[in-house]
């Protein structure tokens, strides 16, 4: 018997979403507190990659990692 393949956490919706719409109510950039927090309470499910892929795909972008989430929003807010 084979190991399944890993589970990705998959926050939907997306944390950019999140991140974005978190920083337009408050009106002003999130701090990395803030940032962590949105993270920590976002809806998320378990996917297995290739399933996480097919939603990046029909989204039209890649969500940021949640392991990184303070730096890569940094990154991503910038095309905001």
């Amino acid at each position: 018997m084979s190991d399944p393949a890993p589970l990705l956490i998959y926050p939907i919706p997306s944390l950019i979403s999140n991140l974005v719409n978190r920083e337009e109510e408050k009106g002003s950039p999130l701090t990395e507190e803030e940032v962590i927090e949105v993270r920590n309470s976002c809806k998320a499910v378990a996917l297995p990659r290739d399933v996480a892929e097919k939603i990046d795909a029909e989204r039209g972008y890649k969500d940021i990692d949640p392991e990184r989430c303070w730096e890569a929003w940094q990154e991503v807010r910038k095309s905001f």
